[in-house]
């Protein structure tokens, strides 16, 4: 009796092939798409936080729009126009770039020196590391509040002090110049720990050989900072150029709080500390309630922030290539 043979392959091996090609159907489509799906939630928030509201502040920006109305014709560029005529707009411009200056470059610096510092093997060094933080973390207007009274003319203490040394009582509410002055101070005070934080944790990641090196050829502390850390720390030089870009020109509590007296918005009352922000708030809200013109202002802060910054990252770029090449020409002379 003959055998008949089945030529069909046996069905497990069949439904496991199926199972594997499946498998790893599904591995290739999670390693291409699911990245996408974990950066996800950030755009989405992004989009509705971010995105949003600024497109729709552009588009307010070309109306007439009266928070207490409700016909809001469109104007066009007449906003942008009114504004770039507008003495007070200038005037605020001005006194942000001239805080921004005074608070920013000092802030950085002492940020380095004082990260420097605790790098090295000190005493307690997690207390002090803590500390440098306890100003960042302190109320804005309790902080304000307390610098209004140092800088006070009467009967504050730095006037107090200045009057010691024969200097005359300088009116820090008052005088253009001098408020700059008192804001920035309060500004660094409350922010070069934070930044000497951001300093310390990118240099406790470059390698101790590099130093041990150039300890080998001679240089002293001071060498070695400027020419191992700082050139290893330019991108987060940069990163905290950029932070403070933004927080510097946006500048709104510490101005509004150290003129804490009558229409305190208007930074005194010839507009001595008035920045770019408070000058939003004035147009925008209390009193004059044109959303319309003070989204325009708000537009052309945000175009300030970009080219300042990125006039910042230029300079710290090309002052990082010209130190490089420096560095390369005594190593060829050497040789």
């Amino acid at each position: 009796m003959a055998l008949q043979l089945d030529a069909r392959p046996p069905a497990t091996p069949a439904s496991g092939n199926t199972r594997q090609w499946r498998a790893g159907r599904l591995s290739r489509i999670d390693a291409k798409y699911s990245p996408y799906l974990y950066i996800a939630p950030f755009f989405l928030v992004f989009a509705v936080f971010g995105a949003w509201p600024l497109a729709y502040t552009f588009w307010v920006s070309l109306h007439d729009w009266d928070l207490l109305g409700t016909d809001h014709p469109f104007v066009g560029a007449e906003n942008y126009t009114r504004l770039l005529a507008d003495g007070d707009f200038w005037h605020s411009v001005v006194n942000t770039l001239g805080i921004f200056v005074i608070s920013t470059v000092p802030q950085l610096l002492l940020a380095l020196w004082l990260a420097n510092l605790l790098n090295r093997q000190l005493r307690f060094r997690t207390g002090w590391r803590m500390a440098v933080l306890v100003p960042n973390v302190t109320s804005t207007a309790a902080v304000a509040i307390v610098f209004g009274v140092l800088f006070g003319r009467e009967f504050g203490m730095v006037n107090w002090l200045l009057d010691m040394v024969g200097i005359d009582a300088i009116g820090w509410k008052s005088n253009r110049f001098a408020s700059w002055v008192a804001i920035s101070t309060m500004v660094d005070w409350r922010w070069t720990g934070y930044n000497a934080l951001i300093f310390l944790a990118a240099m406790q990641a470059i390698p101790r050989d590099l130093y041990e090196a150039a300890a080998i050829d001679g240089a002293n502390r001071a060498r070695q900072f400027w020419s191992v850390t700082v050139p290893l720390l330019k991108p987060t030089i940069i990163f905290c150029v950029i932070i403070s870009t933004i927080g510097g020109l946006q500048l709104f509590t510490e101005p509004r709080m150290f003129h804490s007296g009558t229409n305190p918005i208007r930074g005194g009352t010839l507009r001595e500390s008035q920045t770019m922000t408070m000058y939003m708030f004035e147009n925008a809200f209390a009193p004059y309630y044109n959303f319309g013109y003070g989204s325009a202002v708000a537009w052309l802060l945000f175009a300030l922030i970009a080219i300042v910054a990125a006039i910042n990252v230029l300079i710290i770029r090309r002052l990082g290539t010209g130190g490089r090449a420096e560095s390369g020409k005594r190593k060829g002379g050497s040789r």
